[in-house]
């Protein structure tokens, strides 16, 4: 896809963007939280301007994907601008994979969905994922203006979800030496500048520093089969409908010491990255200098759907580096449950 990176790129950008792709009538979606800056994208795009549908979720359940759907054909569009978060792309995504639609993305986190032919829907409590290349964005514009609105903690959690798809990138079976080179530069980006941000709000050169680390670890998760960590997301998100970025934050400390004695050149390049030589135990303590919410029982999760969580995990086959059976998912589901140190 085509890239723009700059502050201030959302004021005239998108319009730019939609002319290159030949769109005559853009629909422009977003969550609720993100309706004033997806006006004001809509506001952008001239005659281009086919309307602003805010109901954007996490997860994408299906009925908010089959109603973003309807008010794109009854807006007679020939193009979608998703401006927001993860929610917001997966629900363009969702309307690209039904209609065909071109997609533009504006994103305001650091969830490198924009950077992915993965689309996700929920329905009955359960989180499904695919690839196909229509959903993959064909113009992305990355303005980090847009993301001084995002509250630290929240910036925090998006960033170390980011993170996350670096991690699982160092070591998929299809990992490759560049993927493996964007991995470890965007994780040294964004353990940088999060605590900046974290500090300084409104620092705006530790923000672009953040969504460069975010659009390279995107574009890993775009180039690779994701693991354990990413399914047992999945499945607490989808099934328990815990919030995606924390509940990324909280989970892959636990994952990466339990998959760090099968994947030692993942390690070395996030002990590089990291600047220390315990990754899973740093990224453990970066949460906690973020503010970020420290266990699985803080975000709502009960003792009791831990066994749930394991059997949904346990009954879809996922590439990791190592072999985890039901056992091995309960312990790391417990820990972080109970918010304790890895390892």
């Amino acid at each position: 896809m085509r890239v723009v990176f700059r502050a201030g790129a959302a004021r005239t950008a998108v319009a730019a963007e939609a002319e290159h792709l030949g769109l005559r009538r853009v629909l422009v979606l977003s969550g609720p939280r993100g309706a004033d800056t997806a006006r004001a994208v809509a506001d952008s795009l001239g005659a281009a301007n086919a309307g602003v549908h805010t109901e954007a979720a996490e997860h994408v359940p299906v009925p908010v994907a089959e109603a973003a759907t309807e008010a794109a054909l009854k807006a007679d569009a020939d193009g979608c601008a998703a401006v927001g978060g993860g929610s917001a792309i997966g629900l363009g995504k969702a309307v690209a994979l039904r209609l065909g639609l071109p997609l533009i993305a504006v994103p305001t986190t650091y969830a490198g969905s924009e950077m992915t032919p993965v689309w996700g829907l929920t329905e009955d409590g359960v989180k499904r994922t695919g690839r196909d290349p229509v959903v993959l964005p064909r113009s992305v514009v990355y303005d980090p203006e847009l993301t001084l609105s995002m509250p630290p903690a929240l910036s925090g959690t998006s960033g170390v979800n980011a993170i996350a798809h670096a991690v699982e990138a160092l070591y998929a079976p299809d990992a490759s030496p560049i993927v493996s080179l964007m991995a470890e530069e965007g994780t040294r980006a964004l353990a940088a500048a999060l605590p900046e941000i974290a500090a300084d709000p409104g620092g705006l050169d530790a923000r672009g520093r953040a969504l460069y680390g975010a659009w390279l670890c995107g574009a890993c998760l775009g180039a690779t089969t994701m693991s354990l960590h990413h399914k047992l997301c999945h499945v607490l998100g989808g099934t328990f409908g815990l919030p995606h970025a924390a509940t990324h934050t909280i989970v892959l400390p636990h994952v990466l010491a339990f998959n760090a004695p099968a994947a030692p050149d993942a390690v070395a390049a996030l002990r590089r990255a990291l600047g220390t030589d315990d990754p899973a135990l740093e990224l453990y303590r970066l949460g906690g200098r973020l503010g970020a919410p420290r266990s699985l029982a803080e975000l709502g999760l009960s003792a009791a759907g831990i066994d749930r969580a394991v059997e949904t995990a346990a009954a879809v086959p996922y590439a990791n580096p190592r072999d985890a059976g039901p056992d091995d998912l309960r312990a790391i589901l417990r820990a972080a449950f109970d918010g304790r140190p890895p390892g």
